[in-house]
Order: C-alpha cells, then structure tokens, then sequence
C-alpha cells in the first residue's frame, strides 16, 4: 500500500480491494482525460465494476495504486489498452440506424461521383466489434457502388478486444436483430464450431483497416484522413462538451469539403461546433462541412 492511501480514509472496498476516499474521482478524471468518456457520479459504481478485476491481476490491494499504474508508470500505455477494452461498451449490431448509410449509398456517393472524389474514403470511428462498417459495405454492394467507384472504407477504436472481433468477422445472432433476414443469408456463413455467422470474405476485405485509435490523441485520429465522410455514433454520448469539441474539430481538418459526418440520432453538435451545418440528405440528417 502506498503512502498517501494509508493517509486517505476507507470509502469502500470491492472483492478486498480498497477504495480510499477520492480515488474514483480521481480515476475518472484520469480516464476523461486519457480516452473522453465521463462518468458521472451516479455512474461511478460502473467505472469501479470495471476496473476491479484489472486491480486485482495487477495484486494491489487498493484502486489508488492502480491509479498510480496509468499516471505515472513506465508500463502505463499497455496497461490503457487493457483499461480502455474494460470500459468500453461494445453494444451495436447490423443495420443500426441505416437511414444515415441509406443517406451515403443514395445521395452521398452520387455527389461524390459528381466531383471526381475519388477514391470515396469512409471512415467508421468507433468501428466497435465491425458490425457498423461491415454494414456500410453490405448497402454499398447492394447498390453496385463497388463496381462503379474506387471506395476505401477504414475502420477504427480505442479497444484492441473490440478490433479482434472485428478482424474475425464472426457474429451471433444478436448482431442480426435489424438487417433483412436475406441479406444475412447472402453476406454471412454459417459456422460450423459455434452457429455463428461469418461475414462473406470479398465483403470483409472491402475494409481496407482495423486500426486502433483514441480519438482524443488528436495524431492517433488525424491518421485515418483525409476523408469525404466519417461515421461516429454513439460515442458522444459519454464525452463531455470539451472533449466533444475537440474531436468534431479534428474531424474539420479531416473531411475534404463538402465534407460529411454522421452521429447518432440522440448526440447534436449544435451548441459544440460552428463547423458543420445540420442537413437533411435522403430522409438523414447529417453534418455536412461545406
């Protein structure tokens, strides 16, 4: 046990692991710093559930020696990617909220087309377990868009666990609660080790990159550009405002211009950023740079 925990009061203990006063505020800033995603104080059960057993494969006895681990130590950057799979949340499936990438396929490629962008880069960022870009080049094949343009389709996340679902392309039936019963048995394989699916392997390979990525370490990011139109939903819902900010600017830099940037029905860059205009494209809304 370090000095200062034997100084700091008891808040909690979880499986034996003590938890002295402040430390979870502590941890949180620490984590909102590194990676974006805040916890509030009525989230801080969960931040703790999380880390808890890396706490202890580590043999501390306290969470603000694991603190001390990602702040200060010479190992603290493998020790973050083993953090940041801990607290990600990998819930995502096929088809989810397709009106965007009904948008891209339907509008956004044709005006791409248009201008000689090409090759079209799309970037998915947080890509998760792959099912979101995957997605993007099921409807890009479907609409032959493969066969009249050159498309490069990069996919991207801060968890190591998450890209090493998504480069086996295996999928239970959970990630098919949206897409059309037919486009599953067109795309997807069964296997036979578990009842699975695997995705077809020409549609797979149609993701150019599994690239891990923070999206707060603005180099990390910036790697994945140029693009014509980036796919982030679902992640600034956990990012407060400043962090919000900061990624949709490096995304500006990023996008050519027009530029495009899909984000959740639920997230608004409205009061973040003066960069984007909010359009409606094909029955979408989507932030178009202009």
């Amino acid at each position: 046990m370090t000095e200062l925990s034997a100084r700091h009061t008891i808040a909690a203990d979880v499986r034996g692991v003590r938890i002295p006063e402040r430390t979870l505020e502590l941890l949180r800033d620490l984590v909102v710093a590194h990676t974006g995603m805040y916890y509030d104080d009525s989230r801080l059960d969960f931040l703790r559930d999380r880390l808890a057993p890396l706490v202890l494969e580590r043999g501390f006895d306290s969470f603000l020696d694991y603190y001390y681990l990602l702040k200060y130590d010479a190992g603290a950057q493998a020790e973050w990617v083993r953090a940041i799979d801990a607290l990600s949340v990998q819930e995502t499936y096929f088809w989810r909220e397709f009106d965007q990438v009904r948008a891209l396929v339907d509008v956004i490629m044709p005006r791409l087309l248009a201008t000689d962008r090409t090759p079209a880069r799309i970037v998915s960022v947080p890509c998760a377990s792959g099912e979101e870009p995957l997605s993007i080049a099921i409807a890009l094949d479907q609409a032959g868009w493969f066969q009249r343009a050159a498309i490069d389709i990069r996919a991207a996340d801060a968890s190591e666990a998450a890209l090493r679902r998504a480069r086996a392309g295996r999928y239970g039936n959970r990630a098919f609660r949206q897409i059309p019963p037919a486009l599953q048995q067109i795309y997807f394989d069964r296997t036979a080790t578990d009842g699975g699916w695997a995705i077809r392997d020409d549609i797979h390979r149609r993701i150019s990159s599994w690239t891990r990525t923070n999206v707060i370490m603005r180099d990390e990011l910036a790697r994945l550009g140029p693009c014509d139109v980036i796919f982030c939903r679902n992640l600034f819902i956990y990012f407060p405002p400043a962090a919000v900010a900061q990624v949709v600017e490096t995304f500006a830099q990023m996008l050519a211009s027009p530029g495009y940037l899909c984000v959740a029905a639920a997230e608004s860059l409205l009061r973040t950023s003066s960069r984007f205009e909010l359009r409606e494209l094909g029955g979408a809304y989507v932030y178009v740079k202009p």
